[in-house]
């Protein structure tokens, strides 16, 4: 088995630095002065993430939340009460560089009176008309008949124009700062795979598996990373019967190993929001005929898919070339999801459309790649490695080993 090395400590401000999130800000201020608009509204919590820096800890639904960058002004933000304490420690550590916030508060206070939360929509108004923004055409990241609504009464002549691709390419290609946590990331659930395995018993039930290791893997993280936003997870999509449905049976959890489980199992890993997944198919006790070589295809189908991960291949072609693998073998009535998905801010984002988009990869694209095979009443099949798009030969951050020698699990 690898041994895993420990990382040295960092500070709070990695991935997130000053310059990083200023190069984000001219690029948005480019956007917007080639395309005649005056401003950029960000409101999408994983988009206010990105172009501020500040790590966003409402529900939007509830809590409204903007982040605004001019095309010739200072950028502001408008944020919930309760974020109050936690955005200044942020610009206190260094972290972030929007320096003008506005609060409005959720609950009616005697003294020092905000704006409140009914009256969302005049602070933000008014901070426009600070920066002369009263008319011509601004940006929204997302649907824009939310804002018109918002503030149509307040500032009759803007126009409002949907611009979410714009953050969506941008996030798109990740810069090595972005890059190095999910390769730290990937190494965090390559150590969680190492205590799954260890932990794997018979007689042990699925739901403490899962929280052992998930306990495990939060102490090796808050001690390489004292300093990070850190979120782990383990658990994966069942064992035994259970392996043959993607995402679980939505129960069972008390289910307790036997020899001759098949476990899908996953660890994943969240530091300062950016994430790795990382998967893999475990076989308890001695290993049946079919489930060898349902293992055999899928990690055949995998590897071809992982070599499709370079720049000049299209992403559909990372899916295609699991696909024809598994369809040769006779399976391909057993393929129940696409290959991938893009990985970055969120565990799953954009490419959503893996077998559907033509899109041309580019060096710094991060996906999964996760072909399976799924048999009702005997099993499933499937491994998942986060891959950084490269010139010549794809990188996989998750390196824990996959050939069925390594995940045979021979004990009681």
């Amino acid at each position: 088995m690898r041994t895993y090395k420990l990382e040295r400590r960092m500070s709070y401000v990695d991935g997130w630095s000053r310059t990083l999130l200023e190069e984000r800000g001219n690029r948005i201020r480019k956007y917007l002065d080639e395309n005649d608009l005056r401003a950029l509204v960000v409101l999408n919590d994983l988009n206010v993430t990105y172009v501020s820096g500040f790590f966003v800890d409402v529900s939007t639904w509830e809590r409204p939340i903007a982040a605004v960058i001019p095309c010739d002004e200072e950028p502001f933000m408008i944020l919930c009460e309760l974020s109050m304490n936690h955005v200044k420690y942020a610009l206190e550590h260094g972290r972030g560089w929007i320096k003008d916030i506005r609060f409005y508060a959720e609950h009616p206070r005697q003294v020092n009176r905000m704006f409140s939360v009914r009256e969302w929509s005049l602070l933000f108004s008014e901070a426009l008309y600070e920066r002369g923004i009263t008319r011509g055409k601004i940006g929204v990241d997302s649907d824009p008949t939310m804002l018109e609504r918002r503030l149509k009464t307040y500032i009759p002549e803007l126009t409002y124009s949907d611009v979410s691709r714009l953050l969506r390419e941008m996030r798109l290609i990740k810069c090595e700062e972005e890059l190095n946590l999910i390769r730290k990331a990937g190494d965090l659930t390559d150590w969680g795979q190492v205590k799954f395995r260890e932990a794997i018993e018979v007689g042990k039930s699925w739901l403490e598996l899962g929280a052992e290791v998930t306990y495990l893997m939060a102490q090796e993280a808050v001690r390489r990373y004292p300093n990070y936003s850190i979120r782990v997870n383990a658990g994966g999509t069942g064992l035994g019967e259970f392996s043959a449905m993607p995402h679980g049976p939505g129960g069972y959890d008390g289910k307790k190993i036997q020899t001759g489980d098949i476990i899908i199992n996953g660890t994943f890993a969240m530091l300062q929001h950016y994430c790795a997944e990382n998967e893999r198919t475990l076989i308890v006790g001695e290993i049946k005929e079919k489930q060898k070589k349902l293992f055999e295809i899928m990690l055949e189908a995998q590897t071809k898919a992982i070599d499709m991960c370079i720049e000049g291949n299209r992403v559909s072609d990372i899916d295609a070339a699991a696909q024809e693998v598994i369809e040769k073998a006779g399976y391909g009535n057993h393929i129940m999801h696409r290959t991938g998905h893009g990985i970055g801010l969120a565990g799953h984002e954009y490419w959503d459309d893996m077998a559907f988009n033509h899109r041309i990869l580019e060096e710094g694209m991060v996906t999964s790649v996760e072909p399976g095979i799924y048999i009702y009443g005997f099993g499933g099949f499937r491994h998942s490695d986060t891959v950084i798009i490269r010139k010549d030969k794809p990188e996989v951050v998750t390196k824990f080993p996959k050939d069925l020698k390594d995940l045979l699990v021979r004990r009681g």
